[in-house]
C-alpha cells in the first residue's frame, strides 16, 4: 500500500469521469482495484488491511475524488458507511472477516431508504426474523448507492425489539437488484433498488447479534455518510471554482477578460467564499470526529447542510459564468449542477438537516 491514495484516484479517473457519467457506470475493475488499495474506506484500521486514516485526512481524499467524479466519491461514501457500521457494531469475528474483505477488493453498499421511509427512517418496515440458526429478511429498499456493484449490502431493518444491520450478499437467494437507470446526478454511482424476499442467512450475518434502538443504529451510520457527503461537496465546489476562474480569466468579452467585469468577479468571489466556508466547517466536523466530541452528530449535520447547499449554489454560479461552454453533458460544471442537487437530498434532506439544527438551536437557547 505504498502508493498515495490521491494519486491512485487521479490515475483511476483520468479524463473518464464524463464518459462514466454518460454511460451510467464505472468499470468494476477500477472499483475493485481502488478497494484493494484501501482507498474506498481509508479510515478502516490498519489491523484490518486499511490505512487507519483520520476523518480529516480521509475527508481531503474524499474532496479530491469529489472534485473529479462525484459518482466515484459516492461509491467511497457507501463503502465507508458499510465499513464504519461493521467496525462500530460488528463482533470481533465480523470485524476481522468483513473489514479485511472490504480492504481487499470486495465492494459493499448500505440500504436505509424504503418507498415509505426516506427522511423518516422510523418508518422502516424491512424485517429481520429469527428462524432457528438463521434469520429471514423481507423488505424493499430503494436508492441504495453502489448496490449495483456490491458483493454485500448492509441492510437496516427491524429485529426483535429493536433494529439491526444485516450483511446481505447480493447473490443470496431471494435478493433482486433493480438498477436506477434515470438518476438525476451521480449517474455512475450504481444506485439500485433491492427487493428482499425471504432471504435466509446465517444468524452470524446480523451485526452485534442483537436488536438495537433504531435511532442509535441509523444515526451512527448516517453520521459517517453525512461527513463523507460534506467533504465530497467541498470537492464539487473546488471543481466549480477552478472551472469558472479559468474560463473567466481566458474568455474575453467587450475587449477584456470576463474576470475584469465586476458582476462576473462577484461570482468568482462567491465561489471562493463557498469553498472556504465548506472547507472550514468540514474540518471542524472531522476534528470533532477524531476527538470523539459529544456534539459530533450535530457537527456532521451542519457540515453536510452547509456544504451541500454551497455546492448546489456554486454549480449554478459556475454554469452561469461558463454559459453555453458549460451547459452540456460532458462538461464539469454541468455534471456538478446535477450531482450537487442530489447531495441536498441524500443522507438527510436539506429540510431534515434544518429541523435537526433548529432543535439544537432551541436546546442551546434553553
Amino acid at each position: 500500500m505504498s502508493e498515495e491514495p490521491a494519486a491512485l484516484v487521479t490515475a483511476a479517473i483520468g479524463d473518464r469521469a464524463a464518459a462514466w457519467d454518460t454511460e451510467g457506470a464505472i468499470p468494476e475493475p477500477v472499483l475493485r482495484e481502488l478497494g484493494a488499495h484501501g482507498v474506498l474506506c481509508a479510515e478502516v484500521p490498519q489491523e484490518y488491511g486499511g490505512r487507519g486514516w483520520s476523518s480529516r485526512r480521509n475527508g481531503e481524499l474524499t474532496a479530491h475524488a469529489g472534485s473529479m467524479c462525484s459518482s466515484l466519491r459516492s461509491v467511497m461514501t457507501s463503502q465507508g458507511m458499510a465499513a464504519w457500521t461493521i467496525q462500530r457494531f460488528g463482533t470481533r469475528e465480523q470485524r476481522a472477516g468483513e473489514l479485511t474483505r472490504l480492504t481487499g477488493g470486495r465492494l459493499a453498499a448500505v440500504a436505509f431508504s424504503e418507498p415509505q421511509a426516506g427522511s423518516d427512517l422510523s418508518a422502516i418496515s424491512t424485517t429481520v426474523k429469527d428462524d432457528g440458526d438463521s434469520v429471514v429478511v423481507n423488505g424493499h429498499k430503494v436508492w441504495s448507492t453502489a448496490a449495483a456493484y456490491a458483493d454485500v449490502v448492509v441492510v437496516f431493518g427491524r429485529y426483535r425489539d429493536g433494529a439491526a444491520a444485516v450483511l446481505v450478499p447480493t447473490r443470496a437467494q431471494g435478493v433482486t437488484l433493480r438498477p436506477v437507470t434515470d438518476a438525476l446526478g451521480c449517474r455512475a454511482a450504481g444506485h439500485a433498488d433491492l427487493l428482499l424476499n425471504d432471504v435466509r442467512l446465517p444468524v452470524s450475518s446480523v451485526l452485534s447479534g442483537t436488536g438495537l434502538p433504531l435511532g442509535l443504529l441509523t444515526t451512527i451510520a448516517l453520521t459517517y455518510g453525512r461527513m463523507s457527503v460534506a467533504w465530497g461537496c467541498v470537492g464539487i465546489i473546488r471543481a466549480c471554482l477552478r472551472a469558472a476562474a479559468a474560463h473567466a480569466r481566458d474568455r474575453e468579452q467587450f475587449g477584456k477578460p470576463l474576470a475584469r467585469h465586476q458582476l462576473v468577479a462577484r461570482h468568482l468571489a462567491e465561489l471562493y467564499v463557498a469553498e472556504q466556508t465548506a472547507t472550514r466547517v468540514c474540518e471542524d466536523a472531522s476534528d470533532r470526529w477524531d476527538t470523539h466530541a459529544p456534539d459530533l452528530s450535530t457537527a456532521a449535520v451542519l457540515a453536510k447542510h452547509v456544504s451541500a447547499g454551497g455546492a448546489a449554489r456554486a454549480a449554478a454560479t459556475a454554469v452561469q459564468v461558463l454559459a453555453s461552454a458549460g451547459a452540456r453533458d460532458g462538461e464539469t460544471v454541468a455534471r456538478a449542477y446535477r450531482d450537487a442537487k442530489l447531495m441536498q437530498i441524500i443522507e438527510g434532506s436539506e429540510e431534515l438537516c434544518q429541523l435537526i439544527l433548529a432543535e439544537r438551536a432551541l436546546e442551546e437557547a434553553a
